[in-house]
């Protein structure tokens, strides 16, 4: 029998080739059913990002907070500093032949803003002259320092000056005195400058003599913007300011006696002062320098430069008995060994001072015209201050010496002729004794934000 063959062609199943086209447009349309869908979430998706993208655009633009405004969280932190606030300590105890190792000896003439009739002399011809040196008191067997001068052939005296070793920025000076220069025609003085550096780095006189002057005062000399005016109460201190009057007419050159100002200002070239008066306060104690406080034995300077208290103060007390118990502790006890007996200044308790001077923040003179400055003691005479005012002040010399009418020229001349009077020209100090503050460590909390 012949095989029976079966044949696969589509042409001879009709049912089946119609079946399957069916199934093959089904998958088509569910395919692209999926490809529509994907592309309308990928569409959406897109639109969706670019919305949110926007909105978070105008959001920051009209509604971000202010860095300033930002929560921070807080850490502290310390910042540590020193001021000096502390007690005081001594840091110079200047007597016997110890008090001329603190100093150079200045030998030359005198500056030309002073130009004195007088030569200073080193500490060899000081020496040989006799003029320096350390005195015993033969009943109480105490030492003082001495300082004088010396005439000479040509006129001008051979003289001292002394220029401290040790430059200050602020301190307590308290100068234990017996005996200062007097007379007419002489100027001494015991101040604070920085003469290579003046008038910027300031000048404090704290003990200064013209001529026959018989009250203390204070006077501080500065570059500009240094003014006392309204920042000095009345009641901080018991002097009061020098007056500045008898200034030339700026047009005229005539002397104006009508218009007076205090000399509150201490700038050199300050106005309606006059040149380098500065500002100066006088004490309310007459017979406090000169000779009148020479006949009483002297006394107790002391200057209070605390610019971390904002002010520069003064006293002067004489005879010596009129001074606080502290102050006559302090200088009693400085040559204890055992610092445990050693009395430590207490400003607050020698009462007011008679000079107050205002500098720092806050006031009209920053500190920092202050600095930087040496102990000075000179003795000159005649010259710029105490010659020009020398027909004012010694009338009976100014007669007597009178050349041609010119107050320098005359107090030269009665200077140069050595009168005996010039025996009182002299310094006898028992000592100068110089504290300074503590440093205090400050510690000032501070937040630092952290975002």
């Amino acid at each position: 029998m012949a095989p029976q063959i079966i044949s696969t062609s589509t042409e001879h199943t009709p049912l089946v080739d119609k079946e399957k086209q069916q199934q093959n447009a089904a998958l088509e349309l569910d395919e692209n059913d999926e490809e529509f869908k994907t592309s309308s979430s990928i569409m959406l998706t897109a639109l969706l990002l670019v919305f949110l993208g926007g909105l978070i655009c105008y959001s920051v633009k009209h509604f971000s907070i202010p860095s300033n405004d930002i929560p921070v969280i807080p850490t502290n932190t310390a910042s540590v500093t020193e001021e000096p606030t502390g007690k005081y300590k001594l840091v110079e105890k200047q007597e016997d032949m110890d008090f001329f190792d603190y100093y150079t000896f200045y030998d030359g003439p005198d500056s030309l803003g002073s130009a004195g009739y007088n030569t200073y002399v080193s500490k060899e011809e000081a020496e040989r002259l006799d003029i320096v040196g350390v005195d015993k008191d033969p009943t109480t067997k105490e030492e003082f320092v001495f300082m004088k001068s010396s005439p000479t052939t040509e006129g001008p005296r051979s003289s001292i000056r002394l220029e401290g070793k040790t430059r200050f920025d602020r301190g307590l000076f308290i100068l234990d005195l017996r005996h200062m220069p007097s007379g007419a025609g002489v100027w001494p003085a015991f101040w604070l400058t920085d003469e290579q550096n003046w008038p910027n780095n300031g000048e404090i006189d704290i003990v200064e003599g013209i001529n026959n002057q018989s009250v203390a005062k204070t006077a501080l000399h500065t570059s500009e913007d240094c003014d006392m005016f309204a920042h000095v109460p009345d009641y901080a201190k018991t002097g009061t300011w020098e007056w500045n009057t008898g200034l030339p007419d700026t047009f005229t050159g005539i002397p104006d006696f009508k218009t007076v100002k205090e000399a509150d200002n201490c700038w050199e070239w300050a106005p309606h002062q006059w040149f380098n008066s500065g500002c100066v306060q006088v004490s309310s104690e007459k017979g406090s320098l000169g000779q009148p406080l020479n006949a009483k034995g002297g006394g107790i300077f002391a200057l209070e430069w605390d610019p971390a208290n904002f002010y520069i103060r003064s006293w002067v007390f004489s005879p010596h008995t009129d001074a606080p118990q502290n102050v006559l502790d302090v200088i009693s006890t400085s040559n204890s060994t055992d610092e445990a007996d050693k009395v430590l200044p207490d400003t607050q308790l020698w009462g007011l001072p008679y000079a107050y001077f205002a500098i720092g923040d806050g006031t009209g003179c920053s500190a920092d015209h202050f600095k930087n400055i040496r102990l000075v003691f000179n003795i000159a005479f005649c010259g710029t201050v105490a010659g020009n005012r020398f027909f004012g002040d010694q009338p009976t010399e100014a007669k007597m010496f009178n050349v041609n009418n010119d107050p320098i020229a005359t107090c030269d001349a009665y200077i140069k002729s050595d009168p005996d009077a010039l025996n009182e020209a002299y310094w006898k100090i028992k000592g100068l004794y110089v504290y300074e503050r503590e440093m205090v460590t400050k510690t000032e909390d501070s937040t630092t934000p952290v975002n």
